[in-house]
């Protein structure tokens, strides 16, 4: 590891505790309007968990403590009662379909969280994927922290712990085969990030309207890779929130990730082409192994701030 990285995991690792609640919101009120946080769900067919983690938020830190502003969920397209379950427990619900309508949308969890920078107001994004289950507040306050009491700080990351089942530490496959072998060496200033593919993160919106979103799994790379080159390593930290527990996907779909993750790291390597952006994958039929095709994402949205409609509620 560098010297470089390994005086930032002194300086720019913390745990959920080092900011006691009372610390955070000195803060907000010293500044409302710098301070202000919006925090967003993607969310897709999660009627299970999403309204145990919005009702949370709402009753931790928006009903008990004010230290979140808005708290908005964003339906990629549900077909159960995601929309419902989670308006039911407090949050303001918006379709995907609707932001931004004159670009039709693109299927991917970026993609959301890229249209979720129109329908949201805060100087703080704070983004929690929907599938949570055992949900702490510590999610939110501890990545939110460090940009409310530091000013120097643009870009936090959730880190913690991911079972598989009972085995501890297992749960983040794409992670340990792709992403950090991919971070370690092309991007070695970021190898001291324990969870570079989480998605729980906090993030300045005059950092995140500048920069541009893949469209789909690679997001949490292209965003991490991006505010690196953007702002530096000394503006980027991680918070210990404990244990993440949610929904594990099958091997083919971790195996659709992993390429998109690395769709998204070439990209950003050279700026080139792939031959064959697609994927084939084997499953047994009746009659042998039969290929399935999928493509891999390959879109991306560029910057916020280029989009018209964004400049335009801003300046109003």
């Amino acid at each position: 590891m560098l010297e470089e990285v390994e005086r930032w995991l002194t300086r720019r690792s913390w745990s959920s505790g080092d900011r006691p609640l009372n610390r955070l919101t000195d803060a907000r009120d010293a500044d409302p309007r710098r301070t202000s946080v919006s925090v967003v769900l993607p969310a897709l067919n999660e009627e299970a968990t999403v309204g145990a983690i919005v009702a949370t938020i709402r009753r931790e830190l928006m009903e008990k403590l004010r230290l979140v502003d808005e708290l908005v969920v964003i339906d990629s397209g549900s077909t159960d009662a995601t929309a419902a379950v989670a308006r039911a427990a407090g949050a303001r619900v918006v379709h995907r379909d609707a932001i931004l309508t004159r670009i039709p949308a693109l299927p991917g969890k970026g993609e959301v969280l890229w249209r979720s920078l129109l329908v949201t107001s805060g100087e703080i994004v704070c983004f929690v994927d929907a599938d949570l289950k055992d949900f702490s507040a510590d999610f939110v306050s501890g990545t939110i922290g460090p940009l409310l009491t530091d000013p120097t700080v643009q870009f936090v990351k959730a880190m913690y712990d991911r079972p598989l089942g009972d085995r501890a530490g297992q749960g983040g496959r794409v992670t340990e085969l792709v992403a950090r072998p991919l971070l370690n060496l092309h991007w070695p200033q970021l190898a001291g990030f324990v969870q570079p593919l989480g998605g729980e993160y906090a993030v300045r919106r005059s950092l995140l309207e500048r920069l541009p979103f893949p469209v789909g799994y690679g997001v949490e790379l292209g965003l991490l890779v991006d505010a690196l080159h953007t702002v530096g390593l000394d503006a980027l930290g991680q918070v210990d929130v404990g244990v993440r527990i949610h929904r594990h996907q099958d091997g083919q779909a971790l195996g659709r990730m992993a390429a998109a993750i690395y769709r998204t790291a070439q990209l950003r390597l050279s700026r080139g082409h792939l031959v064959r952006p697609a994927l084939t994958q084997f499953e047994r039929g009746e009659d042998g192994f039969v290929p399935r095709t999928h493509a891999v994402d390959t879109e991306e949205r560029p910057p916020m701030r280029e989009i018209a409609e964004y400049a335009e509620r801003h300046a109003a």
